[in-house]
């Protein structure tokens, strides 16, 4: 039985109505070592029934894979339980390699139909552009989702990882329910200009990669084997970096044990304090991970505590980006 205590929150001023917090489906096909088909739909049953409703997935994430296995795991689900956010238009090649992107119109429906028959759905609630296509103007990409609204076969337009020019671009357009753009402790970077301009244009933020990636947690903390997953090639996974990082982290945990919170649930109440506006995306493979997390939705800190800790474990600290050098350059974002 779905449990409807999760507070909830409107993405934007024109996007759904979710849970507080969100299920990131990427980690449920291998992005982070293997994962188990009956437990990884443990872990969406258990989103859901928290109240959770916003899924997010990719139809790049392992090849379709993850759209498939989503798909399965909410068929027996009431449609209006859910709210699908589906990310598109990434080419990727075997091996998960980057191929660039493709948001031209009719390349937009073409992945539409793909998803729509992995997803056994009907309609697709929150469709986005995984990355800006430097090919093609955005007010292109977002007029042809727009067709796919009137037609049907979606509900809402959403962003990912753009900056604050084409966040008014594609608003000129049509609403914007919601930008999706990593946000945490260790990336603070939304709050120069894209955060405030978001804020303006009434867009909502579903923040991603809260816990960096498994850094701002308890499970990389003394860690001595190196990691073999695909974090073994981001910057702040590796050699001295990952140190200087984890000492970070230790400050992180040792205010997490006063408060008598996990490392991972004081990160994701820093991010949830942010603002009302802001939903984070969790992502775990694990109904026991899940239930972990959405504990800290009772945490409640004051803007003193919400500083003390911004200070404590600052940013400008934090080394290495946030991606690999070619991806970084992908993200109009940090433009």
């Amino acid at each position: 039985m779905t449990n409807t205590q999760m507070q909830i929150s409107r993405l934007g001023r024109t996007g759904p109505t979710v849970g507080r917090i969100g299920f990131g489906a990427m980690g449920l096909s291998g992005v982070y070592g293997p994962a188990d088909e009956s437990e990884s739909v443990a872990a969406i049953h258990a989103a859901l029934d928290s109240g959770a409703g916003l899924i997010d997935t990719g139809d790049f994430y392992g090849s379709g894979h993850n759209e498939m296995l989503v798909g399965r795991a909410i068929a027996d689900r009431p449609r209006e339980e859910v709210t699908l956010s589906v990310k598109f238009g990434a080419l990727m090649g075997p091996g998960f390699s980057w191929q660039g992107m493709d948001t031209r119109p009719a390349a937009v429906k073409n992945f539409l139909s793909y998803s729509l028959r992995r997803l056994g759905m009907d309609h697709i609630d929150i469709y986005r552009p995984a990355r800006l296509d430097p090919a093609v103007p955005i007010e292109d990409t977002i007029g042809a989702i727009a067709e796919m609204i009137d037609a049907g076969y979606v509900r809402h337009i959403g962003l990912s990882e753009v900056g604050a020019e084409t966040l008014r671009r594609a608003a000129a357009v049509h609403p914007i329910a919601d930008l999706q753009i990593e946000y945490s402790l260790f990336s603070r970077g939304i709050e120069a200009e894209i955060l405030p301009t978001c804020r303006e244009l009434g867009i909502g933020i579903t923040a991603y990669g809260v816990l960096s990636r498994g850094l701002l947690s308890d499970a990389l903390r003394g860690r001595d084997t190196a990691l073999t997953d695909s974090r073994a090639g981001s910057p702040r996974f590796q050699g001295e970096n990952l140190d200087a990082n984890l000492k970070l982290v230790d400050t992180l945990a040792g205010l997490a044990q006063e408060r008598g919170v996990t490392t991972a649930q004081l990160a994701i109440a820093w991010v949830l304090g942010r603002g009302d506006d802001i939903v984070p995306l969790i992502g775990t493979r694990s109904a026991r991970r899940w239930a972990e997390s959405i504990g800290a939705a009772a945490i409640s800190l004051t803007p003193a505590e919400q500083a003390a800790i911004a200070e404590a474990v600052p940013a400008a600290a934090v080394v290495g980006s946030r991606y690999p050098e070619p991806l970084m350059g992908t993200l109009d974002s940090e433009r």
